[in-house]
């Protein structure tokens, strides 16, 4: 038996979605109104609330971001090769559903809004940086893990907002060695 509104209503609602990243991507959260979403669509803005409940939950479920499944499975994968890929996923790879920039990058766009804080604190803070911690030995595990996510974050901000000239131009083989040794030595424990 064939149930096609409810394939619909999955439909509009992942187009919605697309929809919703584009713009947020290219306007932030305040330049984007939800009628445009909708128009890009070509539904009812209703149906935005209906689906999504509010703006708010809509941009949120649009910019959240999963960590890749593999990334971070196994406890004794090194932390560098985590950030690698990381510094590929988050500073190098072109997210195309969102014009380009990875989520987070997205999201700081908008960071002026307390409750896109909150998200983007939630995400980094109890995503990646618990794991990191969890694989850092000796004193100040969650130091050395926060300065490491201020080193991924920064090199984004730095490429994608601020479009520092040498970075910019850099490609991913050129600056993974160096980030790679910067990693290393916030994950190796500090001497006495």
């Amino acid at each position: 038996m064939h149930h096609p509104k409810r394939r619909d209503k999955a439909a509009t609602r992942t187009a919605l979605l697309d929809a919703a990243r584009l713009r947020f991507a290219q306007n932030g959260y305040d330049g984007t109104g939800v009628r445009e979403i909708a128009g890009d669509v070509g539904v009812d803005p209703a149906l935005v609330f209906r689906y999504f409940g509010s703006k708010d939950e809509l941009y949120a479920e649009a910019v959240h971001v999963e960590i890749p499944a593999g990334l971070t499975a196994d406890p004794k994968r090194p932390l560098t090769h985590i950030t690698d890929a990381l510094l590929h996923d988050v500073v190098f790879a072109d997210w195309e559903q969102f014009d380009g920039e990875h989520p987070l990058l997205v999201m700081l766009r908008s960071s002026g809004r307390p409750a896109i804080r909150e998200q983007l604190r939630e995400q980094i803070c109890q995503g990646y940086l618990q794991d990191f911690t969890g694989r850092m030995g000796g004193e100040n595990p969650a130091l050395r893990a926060e300065l490491v996510g201020a080193l991924l974050l920064g090199m984004g901000v730095m490429r994608s907002l601020v479009g520092s000239p040498a970075l910019s131009e850099a490609t991913f083989e050129e600056t993974r060695t160096l980030v790679a040794r910067l990693v290393a030595t916030l994950a190796e424990p500090p001497e006495n």
